[in-house]
């Protein structure tokens, strides 16, 4: 999932739309149970209500984005109207956080080791 940060955000909304953030948490309610893409669409617009309405596209797209990161799993199910997905998460809230900062430390890393290691070191949070 490529990631964009807004600074100007706090939490999640630093890097998720108002919908995603959604629903990714109502996912994380079900636990392991999972849901399909209309579960997660119908849920997420009652959650967003007064906020406007999102399309299912737009959730279906969100959803396999991050299927194919590999920060949700799915199962395919079949019944009435053909094949669908059933997605679950494969990390819980704490775990999607440690995943972002990774990916964030990764590339920052990368590109800026030094600037990176020196403001890591150099700030009133740094490890001690």
């Amino acid at each position: 999932m490529p990631l964009k940060i807004d600074t100007s955000e706090e939490g999640l909304r630093m890097i998720l739309k108002d919908y995603q953030e959604a629903a990714l948490r109502y996912i994380w309610r079900l636990g392991g149970e999972g849901a399909s893409s209309r579960d997660v669409w119908v849920q997420v617009n009652e959650d967003l209500k007064g906020e406007g309405t999102i399309s299912r596209a737009s959730i279906i797209n969100f959803l396999n984005v991050v299927v194919d990161e590999g920060v949700l799993n799915y199962a395919e199910t079949t019944g009435k109207g053909g094949h669908r997905r059933i997605y679950s998460m494969k990390y819980d809230e704490a775990g999607f956080k440690e995943y972002v900062a990774r990916k964030v430390m990764g590339k920052l890393l990368s590109f800026f080791p030094e600037e990176t290691r020196k403001a890591i070191e150099g700030s009133e949070w740094a490890p001690s």
